[in-house]
């Protein structure tokens, strides 16, 4: 009963709240949106704490990187809050239909790699991560070049899942649950269909692939390897960004499943591979990147396997 109760007045309080953001204007519905991030920042300390952490122990890798802008890691994680925040007035608007505006703004880079990828005849897998307004991207694509299936986790309160699946599903596109994705992937890929996958969360040891990520050991899922080998469907990384004050989606050649003759080191291989797509991602635009999800949980002590060396294009 209590928790019922909790779940609906969170449900009221988000239709309330969206429904005023919604109606802002773009450049105060950006400013508006970039001061609740920052408010975020500094009320919710746990998830303020868990940024925090992760980007001084990601520092080292990317301080090496060709290009990399020295900045503290308060000023990376008080940013990616703002840039959070941006995004979800940016839902706001879509969920009361005001978001269209935000679609058709967006520029598309490099649809060709798509092109060529579809036009195998096997579906194609977008891979991404939480970058950006990840959501916008599933949207953009769908409502101006082809329906998307976007794989999702089912959140914990039901009534704010069905309004987040309310967004997913604008301009016609559809969810997978991960709980009963696999198969419907798989029936999605037979009928030439686009599926996107988020894949830079933490999953379990039964789950994932042990991989370097930013430097450090992570576990990674392995599906998007086990489906390009059970289905031989394209792997596309796709990402979002932002350029001042408008949205950048980008579509990248196709990652080239690995040689290997051994399957997990094929498997182990391709997964790395994405994931440095993801780090590029990161040194690009480090404020972009889901900095607040414990991304390195239960690797304490773990080293990666050496591989053959193989990289993303």
């Amino acid at each position: 009963m209590l928790k019922e109760i909790r779940w609906y007045s969170e449900l009221a309080l988000f239709l309330v709240l969206s429904l005023v953001i919604s109606w802002l204007p773009g450049r105060s519905a950006d400013w508006v949106g970039s001061r609740l991030g920052r408010l975020f920042f500094y009320v919710l300390k746990e998830r303020r704490q868990v940024a925090l952490e992760n980007i001084e122990r990601a520092l080292p890798f990317l301080e090496a990187q060709p290009g990399w802008v020295l900045r503290t890691p308060r000023e990376l994680a008080r940013e990616t809050f703002e840039n959070l925040g941006r995004s979800l007035v940016e839902d706001c608007k879509v969920y009361h239909g005001h978001g269209r505006r935000l679609i058709d703004a967006a520029e598309i880079r490099g649809l060709e790699n798509f092109d060529a990828a579809r036009k195998k005849g096997k579906g194609v897998a977008f891979i991404t991560a939480h970058c950006g307004n990840w959501d916008l991207l599933a949207l953009g694509f769908g409502a101006r070049v082809q329906e998307i299936t976007v794989v999702a986790r089912r959140q914990d309160n039901p009534h704010l899942n069905e309004v987040l699946e309310r967004i997913r599903k604008a301009y016609g596109n559809r969810v997978f649950y991960k709980s009963s994705a696999l198969r419907a992937m798989l029936g999605a890929f037979k009928r030439q269909e686009v599926v996107g996958m988020l894949i830079d969360q933490a999953v379990g040891a039964d789950e994932g692939i042990l991989i370097e990520f930013l430097g450090r050991p992570a576990w990674a899922t392995k599906l998007p390897a086990y489906i390009a080998k059970k289905a031989g469907t394209p792997m596309v990384p796709a990402f979002i960004h932002r350029e001042g004050d408008r949205q950048v989606m980008d579509f990248y050649p196709e990652l080239m499943p690995s040689t290997a003759a051994d399957p997990d080191q094929a498997a182990a291989e391709d997964v790395q591979a994405l994931n440095r797509c993801i780090e590029r991602y990161i040194v690009a635009h480090p404020t972009e990147w889901y900095w607040i999800h414990k991304r390195w949980k239960n690797t304490g002590g773990l080293t990666v396997p050496v591989l053959g060396g193989r990289d993303a294009q």
